[in-house]
Order: C-alpha cells, then structure tokens, then sequence
C-alpha cells in the first residue's frame, strides 16, 4: 500500500509539473522586433515610432559601407544605388548582426521604396537569419511608390516565411499604427 502511495505521489507530481510547463509555454509573451534599413533618416523615425507603439526591441539594419548622396542619386544610372537595383543578386554588406534573432516571434522589416521595391541590402538582411517560425511583416516610406511591388517580390523571393500584409508607413500616426498593429 506504502509503494502504491508513493507511485501514485510521484505520478501526480509529474503531471502537474507537466500541466504546470505547458502553461508556461500558452502565456509566453509573443516578442518583437523592428529592424529597418534608413538612407535619409524617413524609415528611422517610421521605425521608431513603430517599435514606441509595438513595445519592441530597435534594430538598424547598416550597410558596411555607408550610402552617400552620390550613391543614392537615382537619375545617375552608375550611382551605387542604381548599380545594386539593376542586379538582383547584389547583397551589400552589413555590420552588426543581432545574436539574438532566435528570442523573436514577430520581425517587423522595415526600409524605404526604391524602384518600386525594397533595396536590395533587405535580400541581405533577410538571408542572414532563419525565420522559421516567425511572423514577419514589411513596412515601408516613400515619395510616391505603394509598398505593393516590394511584398510581391519578398513574397515570391522568401517564400518559406510566414509574411503578413505590410504597409507604407508615410507620416503614420501613432493611433493608424496601433490599429494597423492590433489588425495582425
């Protein structure tokens, strides 16, 4: 009878240890990242507000070499920009690499439109981690491009991730961004 006790002891005592660490793993609080890519400074300040409004960790995504003006000139067919944009293989270097990628549920990726899509540097970005498992969601700025072209292509290039519905976040209030968040 003693032996039956303490079986029967030990057998409750790994089950609630059992019910105790699925429970764990149900309220495990989703955690999120915004990483961005910014040449002017517009996708930072998107970025920023969008990581204040999710409650996520900030995230820049370099270059190892930093864009100048004559890089970024975009009616100078040879600027580097325009090269790296023509070349669908081009995947510009970047410094600092988080170590901690695995930690994130959500990825919100973030950069500016160029040629109608996301800069070639996000291939890069994007190429650098496994994001098996994660939500990543597209947001972008521009002077006059929608952010459509740019999720096609991710979309059609990473086809693997789990990509939600991104948007153009062009002076995007922080009340849009909160609906815009609770929608996913």
């Amino acid at each position: 009878m003693k032996k039956l006790m303490i079986m029967l002891t030990a057998l409750l005592a790994i089950s609630l240890s059992a019910c105790s660490q699925n429970g764990k793993k149900e309220n495990k609080q989703m955690k999120t990242l915004v990483a961005y890519f910014s040449a002017s400074g517009v996708t930072k300040k998107a970025a920023q507000q969008l990581a204040e409004v999710a409650g996520a960790d900030l995230h820049e995504i370099k270059p190892e070499t930093p864009y100048t003006d004559a890089d970024l000139d975009w009616t100078d067919q040879q600027s580097r920009s325009s090269v790296e944009m023509k070349d669908k293989k081009s995947r510009p270097a970047i410094t600092a690499k988080l170590a901690n990628m695995q930690e994130y549920d959500v990825v919100y990726v973030g950069f500016p439109i160029w040629w109608y899509t996301c800069p070639t540097i996000i291939n890069t970005f994007m190429e650098a981690y496994d994001f098996k498992g994660k939500t990543v969601i597209p947001f972008a700025t521009s002077g006059g491009s929608t952010i459509k072209k740019a999720c096609e292509d991710l979309k059609a290039t990473y086809p693997n991730i789990n990509w939600k519905e991104g948007k153009l976040l062009n002076r995007t209030s922080k009340e849009e961004m909160e609906k815009w968040i609770k929608g996913k």
